[in-house]
């Protein structure tokens, strides 16, 4: 892992501690009812607190994996394309089969994929939610069926999800 130090910035921390992990990602949204319609009712999560121009939203109890706020960026509008910031929060499924349920649940609710891969490591769904953040739903392989090249190293790849294999998998 390379270190790089800017200039006058003194010395580098080093690599990250052993089980470090992302806890949350915090949007800012145009509207808060909007998003709440989206990452509540359509990706399921469940909301932890609700303020009047804030909502944090968890699975499984977690304090909170999204948080949504309005404060500087009410009726505001998306980025233009070619403009920096988020590319996508990531949400990792258990299994293979609650990627599939939660396909399902998407097309009910008339949510238009971006994209669907397969990166040997994990099968990825992509779209946006109503303020247009990246958001990609995605299950990992096990370790053990991880592509590798000759020399050993990870060989994760794109190319076209089975859409339709995955969808039959959804109970």
């Amino acid at each position: 892992m390379n270190q790089i130090t800017p200039p006058n910035a003194g010395p580098t921390i080093g690599p990250p501690t052993a089980g470090l992990r992302i806890g949350h990602v915090h949007l800012k949204v145009a509207n808060i009812e909007r998003s709440l319609a989206f990452w509540r009712d359509i990706i399921g999560l469940d909301v932890m607190l609700r303020l009047p121009k804030a909502a944090f939203l968890s699975a499984d109890g977690y304090h909170h994996h999204i948080a949504i706020n309005v404060w500087d960026s009410e009726g505001g509008e998306a980025p233009a394309p070619g403009t920096t910031g988020l590319f996508h929060v990531a949400l990792l499924y258990p299994s293979r089969a609650a990627l599939a349920v939660a396909l399902k649940t998407l097309l009910a609710a008339g949510v238009e994929l971006e994209g669907a891969s397969d990166h040997g490591v994990s099968e990825a769904l992509y779209l946006s939610d109503p303020d247009g953040n990246g958001v990609e739903l995605y299950r990992d392989r096990p370790r053990e069926e991880w592509p590798h090249n000759a020399d050993g190293g990870l060989a994760m790849f794109t190319r076209r999800l089975d859409v339709p294999a995955l969808l039959a998998e959804a109970a």
